[in-house]
């Protein structure tokens, strides 16, 4: 007989030294803990950290003890235990959205000599658990989220997913399902998820305890809004921000950077932010510019500053051998450890170490140092790279140790709390507008002002098709900052005619996301090793240019339209940037998020909205030059580009040439600026 309890917050259920915790937290929502330990582990929030739970009543909660059941409500959501201690949650007409699978005795409904249990701590001999969570699999099911990966189908179903941050990879373990609920997986610990048909499959590698999180809802709107509600919104964007980026790989002198500034303006180009990448330091691990080739930061920024540009400068995690401040944090413990042998855990141009994130010492050591050679010098934003962090090509997780754990139990909050390092240190030195941008992130980081980007990819059509589909499930995870290298990162030639027409297709695509950078290491590069004898200090060279004017006279002009399409915009993109500070409102989405009504949105990866009444059709394929395009049923539609009024409801084809991007506007509701849209004249 288990032990059922109504406790001041939420339901307590107990039995062979399992113990369940179902709490309400936040709007129709409901946190659920299962240990086997002595007790749940106290202040381990996680991503629910920022939301504060929702005492359940006690009319809320109801005992059968006659059955040996219980169940607990909030809203629209209720969690019930049978007899056996299966876990069955339900919205507010009694469908089913979750339902452990049990494939045990002794009777029930669902038997089977199989002896698999639908949730399982399997004991790690002298240590933690590895724990396992079996849902029950619904064919009309489809699946959303989980960050940002990198991979061709927008519905997940069906999938085995890594849970492990990489280059290109941001897990995010939440999930938004068309049967109306949302589902995070509130563990950062490294395993997998598999939504097979015959089972959804949720494993952690090394963990104290289960713990996750269900919100139920009508529309994938309030769903998401009930996520980050949970687990934060955005800042404000600041309206700088919305405009345009300049960067490439790399910038290696302030005197070069400044020359590429003022060409922007001479021309008349909108520009707002521009970037200094990596190796601008003396030695990893020293967050500082080297004075050889940055000579006076301070009057560069105020020089940026003039131009109404703002600097952004790379940060990156590692700490070298040759560092100065290396033997101080190795002392002090604030890098990582390993488990094995060797101390370093990654080899770029030298061997490093990173720093360890998780560690509140570290964050501030680091913060500190960036505070005085960067913030004070008037450095407003910074670009955290290697947030995975990314342990060379093996990610042999269980060889590392950090200050509140085993990788394999936490590594994948690392770059939550990277990004929390500079965004409360920021916050702490004053500063109100906090934009920094990030190659990864876990849950919740979007509550420190980070905007994700997709990481080194290569410049292909193939990747930039992945691109669509990474930005739309990032932004259904609650990252609603998010961005690409505009023309990929590798492979890029710029004396090439093909990357032309990619480079042409991505910009255009990159005026529609909800940031617009512009960045690569472009081919031919400059030789890789720029002086011999300081080989591990000032190891890089340049890729080619990446700036827009360069480009032939014929791609120039397009970029060009585009780059000032971003500009006319940008009054309705801030609108979004509201919508997504006060309700976590993604501001590019699949097209169900505003039509869940119309099936056939469910199943379209290659359309998205961005806000509420642009429909944008990216051209995702070399020599295209027409393309298909679904319009919504349930409103009409107004081709930006012929001025056509089409009704929603069908599938159309229109031109593209390489100039022309498929864009529609609500005709209840139209976007004046595109509609009316004319490029400038060139500046003499």
């Amino acid at each position: 007989m288990a032990v059922m309890k109504k406790m001041a917050n939420g339901l307590y259920w107990e039995h062979a030294a399992e113990q369940v915790l179902i709490q309400p937290w936040g709007k129709d929502s409901l946190r659920f803990r299962v240990t086997k330990n002595s007790h749940f582990t106290p202040d381990q929030e996680w991503a629910l950290a920022y939301s504060k739970e929702h005492t359940g009543s006690y009319d809320q909660i109801k005992l059968d003890e006659e059955a040996n059941s219980c169940a607990i409500s909030n809203g629209n959501i209720t969690a019930s235990i049978n007899q056996f201690g299966w876990l069955t949650i339900t919205n507010q007409d009694g469908k089913v959205l979750l339902e452990e699978r049990w494939q045990v005795k002794p009777g029930g409904k669902k038997t089977s000599p199989l002896g698999i249990p639908g949730r399982e701590l399997k004991p790690i001999i002298g240590g933690d658990y590895q724990a396992t969570l079996r849902f029950e699999a619904f064919d009309d099911e489809k699946i959303y989220g989980m960050g940002q990966r990198q991979e061709k189908q927008l519905n997940y179903k069906g999938c085995i997913l890594e849970l492990a941050q990489r280059n290109t990879q941001a897990t995010v373990p939440f999930v938004l399902s068309n049967r109306g609920y949302g589902f995070l997986w509130n563990n950062p610990a490294i395993g997998q998820v598999t939504f097979a048909n015959n089972e959804t499959k949720w494993e952690a590698r090394d963990t104290d305890q289960l713990d996750f999180w269900v919100t139920a809802a009508d529309s994938p709107a309030q769903i998401v809004e009930n996520y980050t509600a949970a687990t934060g919104k955005v800042p404000m964007m600041p309206e700088f921000a919305s405009g345009f980026w300049q960067c490439k790989l790399r910038y290696k002198t302030q005197e070069e950077l400044l020359k590429v500034a003022h060409e922007y303006k001479d021309k008349g180009l909108p520009i707002n932010v521009i970037v200094i990448d990596f190796f601008h330091w003396p030695n990893q691990g020293e967050w500082k510019f080297d004075p050889k080739y940055w000579p006076n930061p301070k009057g560069m920024v105020d020089e940026l500053k003039q131009m109404g540009i703002k600097l952004m400068v790379s940060i990156w995690p590692t700490v070298d051998v040759n560092s100065e401040n290396y033997d101080e944090m190795n002392d002090k413990g604030y890098l990582v450890r390993s488990e094995r042998m060797y101390q370093d855990s990654y080899h770029f141009m030298g061997n490093e170490t990173f720093f360890d994130a998780t560690n509140p010492g570290a964050r501030k050591y680091v913060w500190d140092k960036a505070k005085q050679n960067y913030y004070d010098n008037g450095v407003r934003m910074f670009w955290l790279d290697e947030a995975e962090p990314e342990y060379g090509f093996m990610y042999d997780f269980d060889h590392f140790r950090y200050y509140q754990g085993p990788a394999l139990k936490l590594s994948n909050v690392y770059p939550l709390d990277y990004a929390k390092a500079f965004y409360e240190g920021q916050k702490a030195a004053g500063q109100k507008d906090i934009v920094n941008l990030v190659r990864c992130v876990w849950a919740g980081s979007q509550k420190y002002g980070v905007v994700l980007w997709s990481g080194d990819v290569h410049s292909t059509f193939e990747s930039l098709q992945k691109q669509v589909v990474a930005g739309l499930n990032a932004g259904l995870s609650g990252i609603s900052w998010w961005t690409t290298d505009i023309g990929g990162f590798t492979g890029g030639n710029v004396h090439d005619p093909q990357f032309h027409e990619l480079l042409t297709r991505w910009f255009q695509f990159g005026t529609f996301c909800p940031v617009m950078r512009l960045h690569g290491f472009r081919e031919p590069a400059e030789q890789t090793i720029e002086h011999a004898d300081r080989m591990f200090n000032q190891p890089f060279g340049s890729g080619a240019f990446n700036e827009i004017y360069k480009y032939p006279r014929p791609t120039y002009e397009i970029l060009r339209k585009y780059l000032f399409m971003r500009e006319a915009i940008r009054p309705y993109v801030m609108e979004q940037m509201k919508k997504a500070h006060t309700d976590g409102t993604p501001v590019m989405r699949p097209l169900f998020y505003d039509f869940a009504k119309d099936g056939q949105t469910w199943d379209i990866s290659d359309e998205y909205m961005f806000g509420p009444d642009v429909l944008v059709s990216p051209i995702l394929h070399a020599g295209q030059t027409k393309r298909d395009v679904y319009l919504p049923a349930g409103e009409d539609w107004i081709d930006v580009n012929t001025k056509q009024t089409y009704h929603g409801g069908q599938t159309v084809t229109v031109d593209c040439p390489i100039d022309t991007l498929p864009l529609f506007t609500r005709a209840s509701h139209p976007l004046d600026s595109l509609l009316n849209f004319t490029v400038p004249a060139e500046k003499d």
